[in-house]
């Protein structure tokens, strides 16, 4: 199915300017050029966070398997972010569209440039909704929480989950 040497990886994207839904296709397409994507959540709407005077995002969370080693991940999403137009900003201000490494095959890291898993993952009930539709088993290696766990223990509150999927499944 996958080579060995892939390892499984969670991605939080978002974006909240623009044409969101088209940003979300496009970064998904380009992700699909450099690993596989392996599931797609559902797309939510939410509302912004760390700095709420701006517009509301859309979300989504991906499965994916890469040979990549998480910083070279991480400088491959980078250049994604600065192809598809993102521009540098200020901290949680608006985006046109946003990547991060979630989790990496349970991998712990704390570099100056990547921490893995996220920071501020356990928070954020905008990565943790999409992150449960795909894995709510999954299990924080520093908490020792799942996914589903720290969903109900977060405020989702301005968290909706759109019924219109990001890619209509051909029968």
């Amino acid at each position: 199915m996958f080579p060995a040497d892939q390892i499984t990886v969670f991605l939080g994207l978002g974006t909240n300017l623009g044409n969101r839904r088209a940003n979300l296709r496009r970064a998904v397409t380009a992700l699909e050029q450099i690993l596989t994507v392996q599931a797609i959540s559902p797309v939510y709407r939410t509302a912004p966070w760390g700095q709420p005077d701006q517009p509301y995002f859309l979300n989504l969370c991906l499965k994916i398997a890469t040979s990549l080693a998480p910083l070279s991940l991480l400088a491959q999403l980078k250049t994604i972010e600065t192809n598809l137009g993102r521009r540098p900003s200020h901290r949680w201000g608006p985006r046109l569209i946003d990547i991060d490494i979630l989790f990496y095959n349970g991998l712990i890291l704390q570099s100056d440039t990547l921490i893995i898993p996220h920071a501020c993952l356990a928070e954020r009930a905008f990565v943790l909704a999409p992150l449960a539709d795909l894995a709510p088993g999954l299990v924080h290696p520093q908490t020792g929480l799942s996914v589903g766990q720290m969903l109900a223990e977060v405020d989702a509150t301005g968290v909706q989950k759109l019924a219109q999927p990001l890619f209509k499944v051909e029968a």
